[in-house]
């Protein structure tokens, strides 16, 4: 397979220049709803990034808690607003994470991604939050009812408790507002793809709105199903008062059989190391008829704002969430023997049935109060809050049943081969915990442009295990999260920051274990009864607002230690496992987003990560050279570089086109530091056609070159990028 050389140029100092010399000012978005003074507060009509269906650039999150600036935050962000979402067809949340920098997978045996930022894990997608509220891990996810992707880089533990190592991932709900709008797009592509997705926004009085969005959507490539259906309805009231009030509920059902692992060949690089070669094709689905990824969500949220006066509020939100997941799939493998000289389309691929069963319950309550003061002489900010968060989850890893004895061959994908479920039920271990969390941090006005952040959060987390025997194990945890800042904003255009922040990872994670034994001196009690991992971030970085205010360029310069990590042979003599483990991640992120001319938009995202490495293990390499990473290696899933690229242009009135790119560098699963993937670039291309005021056509082709690459990395197969796509969407606004 050849090797791309393609390294994407940090834009920075070209753009930087290039606003020195930038065009007139570029009529901005359609202006918000104009704002509304009630008593003594003027409170406007408009949610964080409502503009973000008409610009890639955003300005404002609730990321950080409460309602703050970009420029205010001391840490990298990345935000990809809808206009994005919809211009490059993201309707996967995976997707979406594709397109980020900095974020690399590893493919697990079911389809379950242990997502990576920066090389850290997010634990299987436990770092996932849906409007700053932890969302369940291992569901399937879909855009239909987001207004943007909120990504935070960097340790987060003071805004979020546990996890967040390398950042954490915000999916912002759309909202409803006082308006009647509407729009249904209608999407037909390759792959028997066929999508519908409607939003359907209803004024209801002076100060309610009711908002549905709702998809459904078929598909069927070469056997690979992915067919879903979705309802979002959120009712909003108060909007604009001092008391504002919502309630919304949140529906997907998924079932799919998805090929999701690929076996690979190897090419001798010298001194035992070797590179991946991928064969079958990424569309190729050599799984059962049978097989199936079915997951259920469903979440209601009720939310509160209470506004004081212009300055304070306090918002509490409420959320109730069920979550079911069943999987019975196919790990594909070649037969004995085979090797790339003698593979042909009579090669055997064999099919080991995989199954694994979740079902689980998860509220919360988080309660934020926000406010601006002077004392001692300065200008306060302080954010404060409290939040709980109580779940019950009942799991089985390991439910495959029998083989099945059925194969097939590489020349006959699809075959229609079936099997019968007898497996009845699953024997399911139970896992219970609880969490309850208080944080405050105030940000100092010390001068007109030199800011101070200072933040604490306090953790209590207890859990309970029980196993199908009746062994029962019990942990409980208090963990402190402290976070500084320092902000140099000496213009209304420049944010200069240095930050230190930290994060810790409960070994007490129901997403850890398999069935098994809970009972004392147990694996799986010794493992739960480690003390948490905890990691450290410092970055320097700067945001500057470009080309008059039409686009949000930031640069920052990060080093992430996790320093007491797990090691991977625990002392079997102890109660628990070591925390003797230690690794880096050292480099720079780059950010930009919004308009450079009139007619041109840009999105650029860049994560450079030249020194990474393990500097202490009590790994040592296998006689092959194989194994997990020792003392010394590069982590694995954590290649130098990783870059996404979009960009559109308005040809005119009625026409606009678009391109982008997606790069990594090449990388080692982790598990196999002999193993090295090889860099790849896939190419998109949209074309926009508005056919007048109600009706837009538009056409998207992803991997436009239908590149084979390695995407997500498991030790012994890979998951393959997405092949060839193309998509035709008639959007209809009334």
């Amino acid at each position: 397979m050849p090797q791309h050389n393609f390294k994407p140029l940090p834009l920075g100092a070209a753009l930087l220049a290039g606003s020195l010399t930038a065009s007139p000012a570029f009529a901005q978005s359609p202006a918000a709803t104009p704002a509304t003074t009630l008593g003594t507060i003027e409170v406007r009509d408009q949610a964080i990034g409502t503009d973000s269906k008409t610009t890639l650039k955003a300005t404002e999150t609730r990321i950080g808690k409460g309602t703050q600036a970009l420029r205010d935050i001391p840490q990298s962000v990345t935000v990809m607003t809808e206009r994005l979402l919809d211009d490059r067809n993201l309707d996967d949340f995976r997707e979406v994470l594709r397109t980020t920098a900095g974020v690399t997978f590893q493919a697990g045996e079911t389809g379950e991604e242990d997502i990576r930022l920066r090389g850290f894990s997010l634990g299987q997608a436990g770092d996932i939050f849906v409007d700053g509220l932890r969302d369940a891990p291992l569901i399937e996810r879909d855009t239909f009812n987001l207004d943007r992707v909120e990504i935070l880089k960097g340790s987060a533990s003071m805004l979020f408790g546990k996890g967040s190592t390398g950042g954490v991932v915000n999916q912002v709900s759309k909202q409803p507002f006082l308006m009647d709008q509407h729009e249904v797009n209608t999407t037909i592509g390759t792959g028997k793809e066929l999508r519908l997705t409607g939003d359907f926004n209803l004024k209801t009085g002076d100060d309610a709105a009711l908002r549905i969005n709702a998809m459904a959507q078929n598909a069927d490539n070469k056997g690979a199903k992915d067919n879903k259906r979705g309802i979002a309805p959120t009712y909003r009231w108060g909007i604009g008062l001092k008391d504002e009030f919502s309630v919304g509920l949140y529906h997907l059902e998924t079932d799919g059989n998805p090929g999701y692992n690929h076996p690979w060949f190897q090419q001798p690089l010298g001194n035992g190391f070797n590179r991946i070669i991928e064969t079958l094709p990424a569309d190729n689905f050599y799984g059962l008829a049978s097989d199936y990824n079915r997951t259920t969500t469903t979440a209601a949220t009720f939310s509160h704002t209470h506004r004081f006066d212009r300055d304070s509020e306090l918002r509490t939100t409420v959320r109730h969430g069920e979550y079911e997941r069943e999987l019975w799939t196919s790990v594909v493998r070649f037969a004995g023997g085979t090797t790339i000289d003698n593979l042909s389309p009579n090669t055997v691929i064999t099919r080991t049935p995989k199954g694994r069963v979740g079902y689980s319950t998860l509220t919360q309550v988080q309660s934020d109060y926000s406010t601006a003061f002077d004392a001692l002489g300065m200008r306060h900010q302080l954010l404060a809050g409290v939040d709980l968060s109580d779940e019950n989850a009942r799991r089985n890893q390991n439910f495959a049943g029998p083989a099945s004895g059925l194969t097939t061959t590489v020349g006959t994908p699809n075959d229609g081969d079936w099997r019968a479920d007898t497996r009845g039920e699953p024997p399911l271990t139970r896992f219970d915990a609880r969490n309850v969390g208080l944080y405050a941090q105030d940000t100092m006005a010390l001068t007109d442009a030199l800011k101070l952040v200072a933040g604490l959060r306090f953790d209590r987390f207890t859990a309970s295990y029980r196993d199908p025997a009746g062994n029962q194990f019990e942990i409980s945890e208090n963990l402190w999260s402290p976070r500084l800042g320092l902000l140099f904003q000496p213009s209304a255009t420049a944010s200069y920051y240095a930050s230190f922040g930290t994060s810790y990872n409960t070994s007490g994670d129901t997403y850890q274990y398999a069935l098994g034994n809970f009972a004392p001196g147990s694996a799986n009690a010794r493992n739960a009864n480690t003390p948490p991992e905890k990691s450290r971030n410092v970055e320097i970085g700067a945001k500057w607002d470009l080309f008059d205010n039409r686009a949000l360029f930031g640069v920052a310069l990060f080093h992430a230690e996790k320093y007491n990590e797990r090691n991977t042979d625990p002392d079997t003599a102890a109660t628990q496992q070591l925390l003797s483990g230690k690794r880096f991640a050292r480099g720079m992120e780059f950010n930009l987003a919004g308009r450079i001319t009139p007619a041109w938009e840009i999105f650029y995202n860049h994560t450079w990560i030249p020194s990474a490495r393990i500097t202490r293990s009590n790994q040592v390499p296998a006689a092959s050279g194989g194994g997990a990473q020792v003392e010394g290696d590069r982590p694995g899933l954590t290649p130098k570089h990783s870059a996404s690229l979009w960009t559109a242009y308005r040809i005119s009135p009625a026409w606009r086109v678009g391109a982008g790119l997606n790069f990594r560098s090449e990388q080692s699963p982790e598990g196999a530091r002999n193993v090295l993937a090889d860099s790849f670039v896939t190419l998109d291309a949209m074309a926009e056609y508005v056919i007048n005021d109600h009706h837009t056509l538009k056409l998207n082709v992803t991997n436009l070159t239908d590149e084979l690459y390695a995407d997500g990395l498991y030790r012994g197969f890979y998951q393959p990028g997405a092949a060839r796509k193309v998509q035709v969407t008639l959007t209809t606004l009334f």
